[in-house]
C-alpha cells in the first residue's frame, strides 16, 4: 500500500521561512520523481518544484531563488525549503510521487503567509 504524507505547514509572516516534509512508503523511492504542488483557493493546482531520481530539479518561475527542493533516499523523504515567503504563497501544498506511469498524492498541508 502506497502512502504519501506531508507535514510542516503552518502560519508564518511574510518574509519568513517554512520547511515542508513528505514521506512516501510502499514504493521504490529512489526511482521516483517527487514533486510539490500547491493549490490556492479558487485557483488550479500548480507545480511548485520537482526532483527526479537523479537529482535534477525544476522550479516554477514564481518560486525560483526562494524555494529549494531536496530528497533523502535513505529516509524516503522529500523536502521543500521555503524562504522569503509572500502572501501569494498561501495555499495547500501537496506532495506527489511518480514512478513509471503511476502517481500518488498526499492529502496536503496548509501554508498561510500573513502580510
Amino acid at each position: 500500500q502506497v502512502q504519501v504524507v506531508e507535514s510542516g505547514g503552518g502560519l508564518v509572516h511574510a518574509g519568513g521561512s517554512l520547511r515542508l516534509s513528505c514521506v512516501a512508503s510502499g514504493i521504490t523511492f529512489r526511482l521516483a520523481t517527487m514533486a510539490w504542488y500547491r493549490q490556492a483557493p479558487g485557483k488550479q493546482r500548480e507545480l511548485v518544484a520537482d526532483i527526479t531520481n537523479t537529482g535534477s530539479t525544476n522550479y516554477a518561475d514564481s518560486v525560483k531563488g526562494r524555494f529549494t527542493i531536496s530528497r533523502d533516499n535513505a529516509k524516503n523523504m522529500v523536502y521543500l525549503q521555503m524562504n522569503s515567503l509572500k502572501p501569494e504563497d498561501t495555499a495547500v501544498y501537496y506532495c506527489k510521487a511518480r514512478i513509471m506511469s503511476y502517481e500518488y498524492w498526499g492529502q496536503g498541508t496548509q501554508v498561510t503567509v500573513s502580510s
